[in-house]
């Protein structure tokens, strides 16, 4: 058998018009499964809208959708099915889910219909698969607050040595699909460093903020000491107490959350104010993915949570001017935030309800410092 055809994430990238028809229907599966565990979320319901848009806007109303990523994304769209639909991407609620569900069905025969007549090709399924990674994205964004799929508490294990090398990092060119933000691999020379085996979890972050990490100026950059001062905060999102135990508010319920479990959605900015305040650092993108590959077997765990990762965001060697049509990884332009120059950070890894075909360890995430909607989190290295 093919590498396609064992791993996952290799058929994501490769697998054919019957593989991608039989994905699609999956992972739509999937999502209406997550949809309806939280079937009162207006927000929901505008992630479940914008699944459908994305598929219609980028296949069956894009007539160039043939040339794959030589198409003009700003040529002009067929008419939509359904008027309402853009509307639905800001302001979707409960009360429209029976015609959401219909467009979501509608807009899915579509593209199975448009796949069977697809050239098997890079360039004919470059949508399709498009179409899947976002559909992927959207059911990863309704789990993230389903109990089931919340990362399992574990037991704190010694930090682990990675010896010097030379790495490949980031992906391969080949003749799949790629995404944007992972083109193209390129060797970096990796010094010897320290990393923990897992991620930071709410027992080492309430040390921070019962230390008074919040309130201490030197753990911060002068970038994350404004945003704080202007947000105010003194815990992660969501996170309603810190001291003695942690309760997070999930889908409108307060939860006690494992003191051993990572801590989530913590923004850049408090990542790397515990790092500052532990005397430690986070790791590099060379580093985290170097030890990915080398160290999982002496119990480097990954795929809790999305992880910071030191530095911003910058297109690898070789990288495109601009991004592909439609691409779902973009970096941000620089933007003005509390009067600093912000540009996005890097998060690597995966979540629990990440889907298999994109849990590998090449991939990349982009996210601003203060971004803490989705399930991110840490670990630090030696400094």
């Amino acid at each position: 058998m093919t590498a396609a055809a064992d791993d996952p994430a290799q058929q994501a990238r490769h697998g054919g018009r019957e593989w991608l028809s039989l994905a699609l229907l999956e992972a739509r599966n999937e999502l209406l499964a997550r949809l309806s565990a939280q079937a009162g979320s207006m927000q929901a319901w505008r992630l479940a809208a914008r699944a459908g848009w994305f598929q219609e806007w980028w296949i069956a109303r894009h007539v160039q959708r043939g040339r794959g990523e030589a198409a003009d994304a700003g040529s002009p769209r067929l008419p939509g099915i359904e008027p309402r639909a853009e509307g639905w991407l800001s302001e979707a609620a409960p009360a429209d889910a029976e015609q959401i569900r219909g467009y979501l069905a509608r807009t899915l025969e579509q593209t199975l219909d448009l796949l069977g007549h697809a050239e098997d090709a890079a360039a004919g399924l470059h949508f399709f698969r498009l179409a899947l990674q976002h559909e992927d994205r959207v059911a990863e964004a309704l789990g993230h607050d389903l109990t089931v799929l919340l990362p399992p508490p574990r037991p704190q294990r010694e930090a682990l040595g990675v010896p010097a090398a030379r790495w490949q990092l980031g992906s391969e060119r080949d003749s799949g699909y790629v995404p944007p933000g992972e083109r193209w691999a390129h060797e970096i020379a990796v010094p010897e460093f320290e990393i923990d085996a897992q991620c930071v979890n709410w027992a080492q972050f309430a040390e921070f903020a019962e230390d008074g990490g919040y309130d201490r100026r030197d753990c911060w950059s002068a970038a994350g000491w404004d945003w704080l001062q202007g947000d105010g905060r003194r815990a992660p999102r969501d996170v309603e107490q810190l001291a003695g135990s942690v309760l997070v508010m999930r889908s409108g319920q307060l939860q006690r959350a494992p003191l051993q479990q990572p801590a989530m959605q913590v923004t850049r900015h408090e990542a790397q104010a515990w790092c500052r305040w532990a005397g430690r650092r986070l790791p590099t993108e060379p580093e985290w993915e170097l030890a990915a590959h080398v160290a999982a077997r002496r119990g480097f765990v990954w795929g809790d949570v999305l992880e910071w990762v030191a530095g911003t965001a910058r297109d690898y060697p070789g990288a495109e001017a601009a991004a592909s049509p439609g691409a779902l990884d973009v970096i941000g332009e620089s933007v003005n935030v509390a009067g600093h120059a912000v540009r996005p950070g890097v998060l690597r890894g995966c979540t629990g309800a990440t889907p298999a075909r994109w849990r590998h360890a090449k991939a990349r995430r982009f996210a601003w410092p203060h971004e803490d909607t989705q399930r991110s989190g840490f670990r630090s290295c030696t400094v």
